[in-house]
């Protein structure tokens, strides 16, 4: 199992690139792998209630729901 650091500086004005790190950390989990991720920057707001309600990078799932397992499967998330 490896330790895996994902790092996200986008915000909403580029919601798929500020979902990136969230996708990785996801798929890291589903493989057996002990993701973190680091939000910096202006990914810092994505973490608002009424902002993660409503990006959705294209190609992704909606941020709410990746946000959803990171933290039901305790991944540290540090912004």
């Amino acid at each position: 199992m490896a330790k895996l650091l994902f790092i996200g500086t986008y915000g909403t004005d580029d919601p798929t690139r500020a979902t990136m790190p969230f996708v990785g950390a996801v798929g890291a989990l589903m493989k057996g792998h002990d993701p973190t991720v680091l939000l910096m920057g202006e990914s810092v707001y994505m973490l608002r209630g009424h902002v993660l309600d409503h990006v959705h990078g294209v190609g992704f799932p909606p941020l709410r729901e990746l946000v959803d397992k990171i933290l039901g499967a305790k991944v540290p998330l540090y912004a």
